[in-house]
């Protein structure tokens, strides 16, 4: 097995073991409620026909009523309903997605990021370079459910989130959620939540008028992460990072607000995510204002990648605070994050231009938003229009223009690397590009002091330790 295949420990178990625990870890994960384990698996319980996160809060089922499952996806295709009490759909996701550079995790990533509703099973095989029967058997065999039930259960998340969020007429949001008509989504709300669209969405918690949000006011959203997380030391990146015209920072630290705009397939988009911290396992309050609703579920993974909120914090900081080098700094930011992109071509071009030449490619190229919002004006430039720059940047442009290199969220790390190593690209932007745009945990960067194998699948994590003051 490969170090990209190796995630940290948890409680003595690696997360390659998360699939194959024996089922009385399992258990005593559901009775302690064990947040930890939230999104590495679902339990359900027969008696009831209602599937869980482990850290439901309801009373304990019986041992010989339980079953377990990896994904919501195969929880919902054995018949189980979702549990009304902790929205086993809204958990943060498994980090051994992100991890993982093989073809069951580039699927899963693609299909987090809208692929299947976008091009189907066809265009998710294409992507992966193998057959959709080849895609279909895999994804099955290890995760209980093929790709079009796995985006069926996300489609159902997105659905849930606009009937209880907005008052957009349910019409609209089954269309909007993915779904190909209204009877299909009739039929899947009521298969995954007991319930009907209209039943759903007054079964709704009452936050005010924040809780009925029209579509001009935007989507209002918790993005929830699990253990400790270091708000501060990512929204000071993102501050020193800010491209004029895409980005900005406002507001006093430990209560900032970012906000950004999205190029995303259907339409563009604004984000504005603030800081607050939520303490462990909370969540970011964000909200989205999409030109094109159907974009939802692709900037929520997106801006999931950005700030690393399915990354796996206990396993990161057991195995990163074994070292003695390493170890007051994991005490001092426990949860400590690695942050991607939430645009990876963009990201790729800031790495090897910078700051101040990308907010005047967005001035030159980007795409100026329909409606400025403050001093939001612009989307980041499409590839294909910085092709015909002078220089690497051109080449770039050109090479993710055409595909030549991929940085999407199910692209090959190891291709991806190879491609911008053929082109006029320092190796050392090409590690950060790895590290940031594809997400991978496991990056020494160029020029640092050579580490341990001991830091391995996390050396991205170290590096932030290190860097952080």
């Amino acid at each position: 097995m490969s170090d990209s295949r190796q995630p940290g420990r948890r409680g003595g178990r690696t997360l390659d073991d998360v699939i194959d625990i024996d089922e009385e870890t399992r258990y005593e994960a559901v009775r302690s409620r064990d947040a930890r384990f939230d999104g590495e698996f679902f339990f359900a319980v027969e008696t009831t026909g209602i599937y869980c996160r482990p850290s439901c809060p309801a009373v304990t089922p019986k041992r010989q009523n339980v079953r377990y499952y990896t994904t919501a996806a195969a929880a919902q295709g054995s018949g189980f309903r979702a549990c009304r009490r902790c929205r086993p759909d809204a958990v943060p996701g498994s980090a051994e997605w992100n991890v993982r550079a093989d073809v069951v995790g580039r699927a899963m990533r693609m299909i987090g990021d809208g692929v299947v509703d976008r091009e189907g099973v066809p265009g998710l095989a294409v992507r992966l370079g193998y057959s959709a029967r080849q895609v279909q058997r895999q994804l099955t065999a290890e995760l209980g459910a093929g790709p079009v039930a796995l985006a069926r259960a996300q489609r159902a998340h997105t659905a849930r989130v606009l009937l209880q969020t907005t008052g957009l007429p349910i019409t609209e949001i089954a269309f909007a959620a993915g779904f190909a008509s209204v009877r299909q989504f009739n039929d899947t709300i009521r298969a995954v939540y007991a319930m009907t669209p209209t039943a759903l969405r007054d079964a709704a918690p009452r936050r005010g008028a924040a809780g009925r949000a029209t579509p001009a006011a935007g989507v209002p959203l918790r993005l929830a992460y699990r253990g400790a997380y270091q708000a501060g030391a990512v929204f000071d990146l993102l501050a020193r990072e800010a491209v004029d015209g895409i980005e900005q920072v406002v507001g006093e630290q430990g209560g900032r607000t970012y906000r950004r705009t999205l190029r995303l397939p259907y339409g563009t988009g604004i984000a504005a995510v603030e800081e607050r911290d939520h303490g462990v396992g909370g969540w970011l309050d964000t909200r989205l204002h999409l030109t094109d609703l159907r974009d939802l579920t692709t900037a929520v993974q997106r801006l999931r990648r950005l700030f690393d909120l399915d990354a796996d914090p206990y396993a990161v900081d057991e195995r990163l605070g074994s070292d003695p080098r390493l170890a007051p700094l994991v005490a001092a930011r426990p949860g400590l994050r690695s942050p991607g992109a939430a645009d990876p071509d963009e990201l790729a071009v800031r790495v090897l231009v910078g700051r101040e030449e990308a907010a005047l490619l967005v001035r030159r190229h980007g795409k100026a938003l329909d409606a400025p919002c403050g001093t939001l004006t612009h989307v980041f430039p499409e590839p294909g229009a910085l092709a015909g720059e002078p220089g690497p940047l051109g080449v770039l442009g050109a090479a993710l223009a055409d595909g030549r290199v991929r940085l999407d969220a199910g692209a090959d790390r190891d291709d991806a690397e190879a491609g911008l190593l053929a082109l006029p690209v320092e190796p050392g932007a090409v590690a950060v590009i790895r590290m940031r745009a594809l997400g991978d945990p496991d990056v020494a960067l160029e020029g640092e002091e050579p580490v341990p194998d001991t830091w391995r699948p996390w050396r991205s994590y170290a590096g932030w330790h290190l860097r952080v003051t």
